[in-house]
């Protein structure tokens, strides 16, 4: 879990440097960095004067780090050599201009236990914010945008991944221009989009408004235009999907695919609705069924998550299990027709959701349902998962923690090399 630290005074004076020794310190600071940004740079005690302490007799830690300063010559160097004083490194930075400021955004592995929001008070920084960084945040970052935007490139999905890589810990919305629930449409934005502090609002790819909020941190104009830059590839782009197929073998031994499903699928969706029973619909939908196909549109759509189905050799669609992003939290939900209940299609589906939610860096996935619901219950727990349960107005919500689940590239269905493109499903 996250530390997170904020400082919302402002430091205390800035200290005056004379020009010399200023130069002197800056010359130091940025040396220390640049030997330590290249590998083949010679340790320092190579020059014949004793060896540092050992840097072994305490851990280092990575943090990430982020302070305002005057845009001013010699704020930089100030912050640098504070940092270098306590023999943090700096292992890459980046700035984001606001006008008469500057936000300094620094990648640092520090000493175990240094008062890093201490060091850059001293040293002009004000509003500084810290948080622990791991293994990840060690690739740059244009190479990270460019990672990002080629996954985005490839499935439409990942957008709200993306961003949220992309944004650290934040909360995404979309909102489409006309709810399946028939509450309010969304709002309008300027072409250009908005940034309100802590609140990024773009135009959402195929209409609505797409919210990013992060609370905790406001937003720079620089990250605006990141954000932005990456929505309006997607948008160009238009509606993509991995597409390929995965065959499950049933207990019988009769196999069926599985395959990621999009608004394509709408029809073959509907037509399964009409062969479940009133009581699949209900437990599925906890409302009236009569309004279950109003949902099919927004559940298929990739801009809100990802849906696997299962189908049969004849095309036609038997399941559907939804992976939904729900700001910063994800839902998952599975419906399985009649006469398909009972052979283990549910679990398989929800077994590759809670492997797409991991990859995707989601810590827990819920479902909500009725504890009469006693095969959505037993799926759940045949994840092997800690699970949490809780009851509200008499609707059950099942949590399952991730911490389980390997981190690490899932083979998903729909994504890889060397499967058959899937048929598009009968309709009839």
């Amino acid at each position: 879990m996250s530390e997170v630290m904020n400082t919302r005074h402002g430091g205390p004076a800035h200290r005056r440097w004379h020009p010399t020794g200023l130069a002197a310190r800056c010359t130091a600071a940025f040396q220390s960095w640049w030997a330590r940004r290249h590998g083949h740079a010679p340790p320092a005690h190579d020059t014949g004067d004793a060896p540092p302490p050992s840097a072994a007799a305490g851990e280092r830690v990575l943090w990430r780090m982020r302070t305002t300063v005057k845009d001013e010559p010699g704020s930089l160097a100030a912050l640098c050599t504070a940092l270098a004083e306590r023999r943090v490194d700096i292992l890459s930075l980046q700035t984001h201009p606001l006008g008469e400021d500057t936000v300094d955004e620094f990648l640092l592995r520090a000493p175990a236990g240094t008062d890093l929001i201490a060091a850059v008070s001293l040293a002009g920084g004000r509003d500084t914010w810290t948080e622990r960084a791991d293994a990840h945040d060690l690739v740059d970052a244009p190479t990270r945008v460019l990672g990002l935007a080629a996954r985005t490139a490839t499935d439409a999905a990942e957008l709200p991944l993306a961003l949220r890589q992309l944004l650290g810990r934040c909360t995404i919305r979309s909102q489409p221009s006309t709810p399946a629930s028939g509450g309010a449409a969304a709002g309008t934005v300027p072409a250009e989009g908005s940034l309100e502090e802590t609140v990024i609002r773009l135009r959402a790819p195929g209409g609505g408004v797409l919210t990013v909020e992060r609370p905790y941190l406001p937003f720079t104009p620089t990250e605006f235009a990141r954000a932005r830059a990456l929505v309006e590839l997607d948008t160009r782009l238009g509606p993509r999907m991995p597409r390929g197929r995965d065959v499950l073998t049933l207990p019988e031994g009769r196999d069926i695919s599985v395959r990621r499903a999009d608004t394509g699928d709408l029809a073959a969706a509907r037509a399964m609705h009409e062969r479940c029973s009133t009581e699949t619909l209900r437990m599925r939908y906890h409302g009236p069924v009569g309004d279950a196909d109003r949902y099919l549109n927004h559940l298929l759509s990739p801009r809100f998550g990802r849906t696997l189905v299962a189908q049969t050799d004849a095309g036609r669609v038997v399941a559907l299990g939804h992976l939904l992003w729900d700001g910063d939290e994800t839902e998952v939900a599975l419906i399985v027709e009649d006469t398909w209940q009972r052979r283990g299609i549910g679990a398989r589906l929800l077994t590759r959701l809670v492997s797409i939610a991991a990859e995707a860096g989601c810590s827990q996935v819920y479902a909500v349902t009725q504890a009469s619901n006693t095969g959505m219950v037993a799926a759940m727990r045949g994840l092997g998962l800690p699970l949490d349960y809780q009851i509200e107005e008499g609707t059950l919500v099942v949590t399952a923690r991730l911490d389980g689940v390997p981190a690490r590239r899932v083979r998903e269905s729909g994504e890889g090399v060397g499967r058959s493109p899937a048929p598009r499903p009968a309709t009839s």
